[in-house]
């Protein structure tokens, strides 16, 4: 599903998906728009644009994650920006976007991303305020135990050598 209040930018993300063969892409030009419509259909993946309105991507994947009524807390969220501020991705990613692509996009940036989405899906993870792909791009095989900051007040177990 395609999430962008500019028509011209879901044309050419369609005609990306097109040409790598997905068929049936659906379409809205807003984050409630998508909600409404995600409740009557299954997706695989959206892709949606951070800076939409009247709600946009942040709230968007906000309400996604954590609404009782949400139609699919777990769905795979692609954002699509050209606001690429430390601020902001921090904004998404707290919200629970799965991956960012900046802006201007290109076929090859789209086709990574959505390979990234299918073939290494992080696990989601629930905290006291979170809910959503576990933010640690990596594991560090060497790690055992339930806690990874040092600031936590548990007992940690040793990491083997």
């Amino acid at each position: 599903m395609l999430v962008d209040d500019i028509r011209n930018s879901r044309v050419l993300l369609m005609e990306i998906l097109r040409a790598v063969g997905l068929n049936q892409v659906f379409e809205a030009s807003d984050g409630a728009e998508a909600l409404q419509f995600l409740r009557g259909q299954m997706v695989d993946i959206v892709m949606t644009d951070l800076a939409m309105s009247p709600l946009d991507g942040i709230d968007f994947v906000r309400l996604l994650r954590n609404a009782p009524d949400s139609p699919n807390p777990m769905l795979p969220v692609l954002m699509i920006t050209g606001h690429l501020t430390v601020r902001r991705i921090g904004e998404a990613r707290d919200a629970g976007v799965n991956e960012f692509l900046a802006k201007p996009i290109t076929a090859r940036g789209v086709l990574e991303r959505l390979q990234l989405l299918i073939d290494q899906p992080r696990p989601f993870i629930r905290t006291m305020d979170y809910f959503g792909p576990d933010r640690r791009r990596r594991q560090d095989p060497r790690y055992v135990g339930p806690w990874r900051r040092a600031t936590d007040v548990v007992a940690r177990q040793p990491l083997s050598s």
